[in-house]
């Protein structure tokens, strides 16, 4: 009799650095987990809308498989998982306008939704079995932080008026359950570019939804809604969601040195070529995980997020240490103008983060 373990280790493994707390670059499958509440009677068409939306994903690179299952309790509830090569291709897909457009169909029947993404670190039996995979060695060890970035862009001249509104905001409540909490939100701007970067304990989409409810937030966000070079109306569910599902900048890479004490902290902006994104945030992120080895270096801890074209170098670094802007010459290749370093507008921390 095979026994799971056995099973396992006929896997190939990979080793994967201690330092490093979170990646999207190590090659491992991704399953993606959404779990979709659906309006009472709606079902038939959202059926409907995802069998039209499953044949566009299946011609996606990198897609592999998906499964569509209903709640044997609640008819509302429906689970949507799919496999796909990696993290990238995926990542790719569901942060493009092609995604923002395909997805449109399932607003008027989907009440919530809520996407999870695993990467695949065991399995055992079903029929890829005895496919040659190659998996972690062992389980990446987190901090308990979720990061995640907003960015956007205001309308040209506006900048100081945007800047002053970001800068002077009252700070929302921190604490949004018994298991979630608001741990830190900093606001860089760069040009007309502004990157609100945020630091959750708990569950990400509830800190969102609960930032978003609080008056202090809301004031702010329609005081810059003049500015926005891409309108949306927040009392406009539809419009909400397609904005602030555009301006999604999440994290691909996280890395900390082993000295864990904090430092000053610094954006960097990396305008990167048509189509070249992703693989400049690799190379960014393959860089942060040398240095994260050197005892030498200044950085104590960074973190890349990764859109489309937009990519932001997030770094903590030792007090009073030079900022290095300028990137290795392998990555200049890759750029559409140099990278530079954002203003900090604001920096709020959390008492008890």
């Amino acid at each position: 009799m095979t026994t799971i373990s056995e099973k396992v280790s006929e896997k190939l493994t990979r080793p994967v650095s201690k330092r490093v707390s979170q990646s999207v670059f190590d090659g491992s499958r991704l399953r993606v987990v959404l779990l979709v509440d659906v309006y009472d009677g709606a079902q038939q068409q959202f059926l409907e809308a995802y069998e039209q939306l499953c044949n566009q994903v299946a011609q996606v690179p990198g897609h592999v498989s998906d499964q569509l299952c209903q709640s044997i309790e609640n008819p509302s509830q429906w689970l949507i998982t799919s496999e796909w090569e990696s993290a990238p291709p995926f990542l790719a897909w569901v942060n493009s306008e092609e995604h923002v457009e395909m997805v449109k169909p399932l607003h008027n029947c989907v009440r919530d939704t809520r996407s999870l993404r695993f990467q695949v670190v065991r399995e055992t039996g079903g029929p890829a079995a005895d496919a040659v995979r190659v998996l972690q060695d062992e389980p990446r060890m987190g901090d308990g932080v979720i990061r995640h970035a907003l960015t956007f862009t205001v309308r040209p001249g506006s900048e100081a008026d945007v800047a002053k509104i970001l800068a002077d905001y009252a700070s929302p409540k921190a604490e949004v359950d018994e298991s979630t909490r608001l741990c830190r939100t900093s606001l860089f701007m760069h040009g007309n570019r502004v990157v609100r970067a945020i630091e959750v304990r708990g569950d990400l989409m509830a800190a969102l939804r609960h930032v978003a409810r609080q008056p202090e937030v809301r004031a702010v966000e329609e005081a810059i809604n003049p500015y926005l070079e891409q309108d949306r109306d927040l009392d406009d569910q539809d419009s909400a969601r397609v904005f602030f599902t555009r301006a999604a900048l999440p994290a691909v890479h996280h890395v900390a040195a082993e000295e864990l004490t904090e430092g000053d902290r610094h954006a960097l902006y990396y305008p990167a070529r048509p189509g070249c994104g992703m693989r400049l945030a690799e190379l960014l992120a393959q860089q942060d995980e040398a240095a994260a080895e050197d005892p030498a270096s200044p950085v104590l801890h960074s973190t890349v997020f990764q859109r489309d074209d937009v990519v932001v170098r997030l770094v903590e670094q030792r007090p009073g240490t030079p900022v290095d802007a300028v990137p290795a010459h392998a990555l200049t290749a890759l750029l559409d103008g140099d990278a530079v370093r954002m203003r900090l507008l604001t920096d709020r921390r959390s008492p008890d983060a």
